[in-house]
């Protein structure tokens, strides 16, 4: 452990001070990666070119191709990730590259990034250590069942969720049986894929020495959405310590990760939400409300006394892309107006019902040439690639976000 930290600090210096002289033999440093969809990655490879735009990012793009601008391929990363569903279940290692995010065959390239390609480039840069990457994240799942930890105890249905199952006739004795069953379930799934890598570290990474051995460094969570958007779990979302339930399940997720990986140190990163981008931004004022309570209780674990110095959390609001959630906007107005045709709105053109589909199509593509301009076009098709909960798909914003939190673990590191 000490050598480790020394090498860290020694390396963080040699940046200003010029080449430093570093212990041989550093052990393997080893980062979990943790969460949902957004932790998977659906930023399409084809939006790396955006970041390049940016004078402000793009030496950032530099630093994720090679020399004869391939996708960089790292040396001294690898990476097992731990995705899929159901049968589909299944991981894909080897050396860090682009690929690492959402995948349809969880061995195979899936075209997309998340996080952890350049939070893998820029711990490469910082450290003469090899570095391992464990990645486990499923779409759609939350930490008040799907994550819950064995500390948190068993899921507690509310009052009102109660009344509300009650009153559609819903079986209670079968519905806690199911929420039994499901409780902590993808937690277990990610300690062992864990405790397995580690066991076994040569079949993901080749030239692993055993003599050097291998440190828990990091663990970096980013998973939000499903328990945001959760009425039912979280009856008072707007209401400030609406989500005070998800701040609790947090704080045990982090005891409990530290206890059953035996890592009772570990730096822990919490990747805030920040879909929607700044709050002042927000037009909506109960969208503000409970985006701004959730972000409050994320964060609010690296508050707590027993997590000062050694819990981070990184606010990715900042790394929203502005200029293509303008254009998403808009985008939204014209699948309204689409639909609007469809349905016959009273206020809208097809009220009376007498247009063709074809005069509905034209109708469309007229009041989308209006309101998008051809730069518009191209601006979404160079930098977009999902929706606005997967933070539009852009590379440029991942691979922010990716950064920020190498960043967090290393300030933690540098402080020790």
């Amino acid at each position: 452990m000490k050598l480790q930290k020394r090498a860290v600090c020694l390396v963080l210096a040699g940046c200003l001070l010029g080449s430093v002289e570093v212990a041989a033999g550093e052990p393997l440093q080893v980062y979990v990666l943790a969460g949902q969809s957004n932790m998977e990655g659906h930023a399409r490879v084809e939006t790396f070119d955006y970041i390049g735009d940016d004078p402000a990012t793009e030496s950032l793009l530099s630093e994720m191709l090679d020399s004869d601008g391939g996708h960089r391929v790292c040396d001294n990363v690898w990476i097992s990730y731990l995705t899929g569903g159901g049968s589909t279940n299944g991981e894909g290692f080897g050396k860090l590259t682009s690929g690492y995010g959402s995948r349809r065959n969880p061995a195979e390239d899936g075209g997309k990034i998340g996080p952890e390609f350049t939070f893998g480039i820029h711990m490469d840069s910082a450290t003469t250590a090899p570095v391992l990457i464990i990645k486990t994240a499923w779409g759609g799942k939350s930490l008040h069942t799907d994550y819950r930890s064995p500390s948190a105890g068993p899921y507690q249905f509310n009052e009102r969720e109660v009344a509300r199952y009650e009153d559609q006739g819903k079986d209670m004795v079968q519905i806690r049986e199911d929420k039994d069953a499901a409780t902590g379930l993808y937690y277990r799934r990610m300690i062992n894929h864990v405790k397995r890598v580690l066991g076994d570290i040569n079949r993901v990474c080749p030239e692993y020495d055993e003599d050097q051995g291998f440190e828990i460094a990091g663990f970096v969570w980013f998973q939000a959405w499903n328990d945001m958007v959760d009425g039912g779990v979280y009856p008072d979302r707007s209401a400030p310590g609406g989500y005070d339930k998800y701040s609790e399940c947090m704080a045990h997720f982090i005891r409990d990760v530290r206890n059953d990986l035996a890592a009772p140190d570990m730096n822990f990163v919490i990747g805030v939400v920040g879909v929607g981008g700044l709050l002042e931004k927000y037009e909506n004022e109960r969208d503000r409300a409970v985006h701004a309570s959730f972000r409050t209780a994320m964060a609010a674990p690296a508050d707590m006394p027993e997590f000062r110095g050694n819990v981070t959390a990184v606010q990715t609001a900042p790394y929203w892309d502005e200029t293509l959630a303008a254009i998403d906007a808009k985008r939204g107005k014209v699948n309204q107006m689409s639909y609007y045709l469809r349905t016959k709105n009273p206020n809208h053109a097809n009220k009376d019902g007498t247009m063709t589909e074809q005069e509905r199509e034209e109708f469309v593509e007229n009041f989308r040439s209006e309101l998008i301009s051809p730069e518009e076009r191209a601006t979404w098709k160079r930098g977009a690639s999902n929706a606005g909960y997967h933070y539009l798909g852009c590379a440029k914003t991942m691979a922010l976000i990716g950064r920020a939190f190498a960043n967090a673990l290393l300030s933690m590191e540098q402080s020790k």
